[in-house]
């Protein structure tokens, strides 16, 4: 698993059926900032992920990837090697909040 931001959305006019009505979105990564841990930094990658969860541009996002991807009741017949999962609320390393959606 890992966490990334919504940074863009992908539109596919010609596609398997199977994949007809999902919501692809590019991910960016984020880890955690390895000088003071402080915050939540972008790895400089992207990702091509569907959606079941209803998340949005901007949005930091929980996502799995592999043959995980498929373990959902939306995804297991779906051709794809990501997904995400869950929405980001806050994320904490040790006492120290890094992350908090509710303050963009």
């Amino acid at each position: 698993m890992f966490i990334g931001r919504i940074t863009g959305s992908i539109v596919s006019s010609q596609k398997v059926e199977t994949m007809v009505g999902q919501s692809l979105f590019i991910v960016e990564p984020l880890r955690v900032n390895e000088k003071d841990q402080s915050d939540l930094t972008p790895t400089g990658r992207s990702f091509v992920v569907v959606d079941t969860v209803g998340a949005g541009q901007g949005e930091v996002v929980l996502c799995v990837q592999g043959s995980s991807a498929r373990f959902t009741p939306e995804t297991k017949t779906l051709p794809i090697d990501a997904a995400i999962v869950g929405i980001v609320d806050q994320v904490h390393i040790g006492s120290n909040e890094i992350f908090n959606s509710q303050e963009k």
